[in-house]
Order: structure tokens, then sequence, then C-alpha cells
């Protein structure tokens, strides 16, 4: 099959859709499908055309950037280009230009197929309230045109205002999960940059540095933490300098995280391997997020991958690993208080939080869920759009 991709963002950049993309799209390839994605050249210094692992990478200049969202004026002509060369259109939201995508798709009746995957929930100014209306706009027209929206979970979509109108075409499927073996030889190195003193017990969080991400929670947990466990480190993992659209709360997060000194380390993004390392290194992982920009949250699972237990915050869809494995605990979401319980019960209790990582794999593994979207692709393409 010809599949064409098509999002805001996509690799080098880093964020939970990105990832998921990208891994959902290296998969398909290697399964023999041609995939092409289309998104922002949001950094010049990209390349316009490229192939990244069995992957074609067109990239779309950039004639400027509202909120978080790119404006790219020469993204119909690539559009009226690249769909009818193509027999799927699988369209990533939210994304302004995914309406006009759907359109065209519909106008050379190609099949579509939307993955929502979060509501769009911006900080509060003029620009971002009239980004939200015209960002809401685009995913009625986008997701009324797709044969199929894909989400996360039902628990999300059944909480999610925008998808109850269109339960009638979901379909659930879980996104694409992997995690690199352990290194031994990159867990001692990280245990040695990091100053990890044997028995210290660590508190790992992985995300960009975002408001939603609810690093702000954990770091008003840690106090009561630390009365129980004096010792015990936070080591955040993931992107935290000039992060788009998020300087302004990093600023207001710093004078917090001053506050706990050693106990708290931002060790930057890091590599696969090093990832998986750090997973191992952690007694446990804590998912704070804050609202419904988080619909799942592939970190924890990855963090399960490894053996490691989480705490996430009892959303929809976030919650819904830890309930499907057993791997950790739930709380109310921003509760520092309820947050910081739940840490001490768990680091009390090790070993009690275990799934084998055989139904982790069947589940959530990359290979599984792209031979569901292959699945979902095919019975599009016979003209089956009710099964």
């Amino acid at each position: 099959m010809r599949i064409l991709t098509s999002l805001y963002y996509y690799r080098p950049h880093f964020s939970g859709l990105t990832v998921y993309t990208e891994r959902l799209a290296r998969s398909l390839a290697a399964r023999g499908h041609d995939v092409t994605i289309l998104t922002s050249r949001y950094d010049r210094d990209l390349a316009s055309l490229e192939s990244m692992n069995g992957v074609q990478v067109r990239r779309i200049n950039v004639a400027l950037t509202v909120s978080k969202g790119p404006l790219m004026p020469t993204i119909p002509y690539w559009a009226m280009r690249l769909i009818p060369k193509h027999d799927v259109v699988h369209l990533h939201v939210p994304q302004l230009d995914a309406a006009f995508f759907a359109s065209m798709a519909k106008l050379f009746r190609k099949p579509i197929v939307l993955t929502y995957h979060c509501d769009l929930n911006l900080p509060p100014s003029p620009v971002n309230w009239l980004a939200s209306q015209a960002s809401h706009f685009a995913n009625t027209i986008s997701a009324t045109l797709s044969d199929v929206v894909v989400t996360n979970t039902r628990d999300y979509a059944e909480e999610s205002p925008f998808l109850q109108p269109f339960l009638g075409k979901l379909q659930v499927i879980p996104p694409p999960i992997e995690v690199s073996r352990v290194d031994a030889n990159i867990v001692k190195e990280l245990r040695s940059r990091w100053k990890i003193e044997d028995g210290q017990q660590i508190i790992g969080m992985a995300a960009r540095l975002a408001t939603e991400k609810g690093a702000q929670v954990l770091a008003r947990a840690l106090p009561q933490v630390l009365r129980r466990w004096p010792e015990a480190r936070v080591i955040y993992a993931g992107q935290y300098q000039n992060v788009i659209g998020e300087e302004a709360y990093a600023r207001r997060l710093q004078p917090l995280m001053d506050e706990l000194g050693g106990h708290w380390l931002f060790a930057g993004s890091l590599s696969q391997d090093e990832l998986a390392a750090f997973f191992s290194l952690c007694d446990l992982t804590v998912l704070p997020s804050l609202n419904s920009t988080e619909s799942f949250g592939m970190v924890q699972v990855e963090s399960m991958f490894l053996g490691t237990p989480v705490i996430a915050s009892d959303l929809p869809g976030i919650r819904q690993p830890v309930q499907q494995t057993g791997m950790g605990q739930v709380f109310p979401p921003g509760d520092s208080r309820a947050l910081a319980d739940a840490i001490v019960d768990m680091l009390s209790s090790p070993g009690k939080y275990i799934c084998e990582s055989a139904v982790l794999t069947q589940r959530f593994g990359s290979a599984h869920v792209a031979e569901e979207y292959e699945v979902l692709f095919r019975r599009l393409l016979s003209g089956d759009k009710d099964s």
C-alpha cells in the first residue's frame, strides 16, 4: 500500500505525537508499505526531502507560527499533488490543515483514517483562543469526512466532548511502544553521570517541559516524600530548555526547582538506549499530566516494558495502562499530596506491581499496532467501512 501521512511536526522534533507517528511509519515501511510523511519544515536547516528508516519525509516551508501551529501556504499544492498517488490518507490531529487534506482525499475518493491524539488545550490568550476555535472547526470537518476515527482508548473518547459525536466511526488502537534493550555499560555510565548512590530512591519523569505535563505537581509532592525518604531524587528526562511555546512556563517553574536543589535533576533529552537505561534505574516513574491534552502517555508503558511501575493521573485514557496491567497506581490530577502518598507507598512495597513482558508486547508493541492499522487500511480499500 501507498500511505500518505500528514501531521504538523515530525522527527527530529520530539513529542508524543511525533514519536507515535515515527514508530508507526517505520513499522509499516518494514511490513513492505510505501509511507510518505508530509509535515512542516519548522527548522530551515532541515532537508525538504529525505528518507528516514525507509520512510519518505517531505517537509513544507513555514511562513509563520501561530501559537504552536505552523502555517504552510503551499500545503494545498502538495496535498493535491500527493493524494492522487497514494492509496490511503492518514491524518494526525490536532492539525488545522487536516480539514483541507480530508476534503481533497474525499474528492479523489481515497480512504481517510484520522488518528485523534488529544484535545487542544492552550494557555489563555486572545491568539490561543482564536487558534483553538480554528482548530476545533478544522478537526470537526476532518472527523466528519474521515471513514474511521482512531483513538488510543475508548475511555478517552467517551469523555472527550469533541469525539462523542463520532463514536459510531471509532476504532481503538493503542499507541505503538518500543524500548531498547538495557545496556549495562550505559546504566553504569548514567549512574556515574547522575551521581546515583547505592540504595538511593530514584523517581523518574520523562516528558518535554510543558505546562500540561504537570512537572510542578511532582515538584510540590517531593518535600513530603523526602520526609520519609530523605535521599530520594527526581530525575527528569526530556527537553527542558527552549520548548516551543513553553518558555514562560519554564521561567515560572525555575524558583520551585531551585528550592529542591540536588533532589531534582534535569537530565535533558536521551537517546533510546539511554532512555531504556533511565527507566531501569528508576524505582518508579510518574505521569502527573493535568488535562486532556494528554490522552495516554506512551512513556508510562515504556517504563512498564522495563519493569518499572508507574503512578499516573486519574484522567481518561491516561489511567488505562495502569488499570489494564496492574503496574502502578493512579492519583487525582494536580493533587500533590495524593501523589506524594502514592510515591511513599510504592517505594515501600517494591516488587508489588508486575506484569509479564509478553502481555505488554502483545498489546502495545509497535509491530502489533502496525498490523492493526494495516488490517484497517486494507478493510477500507476493500470498500468495507462498517466492520
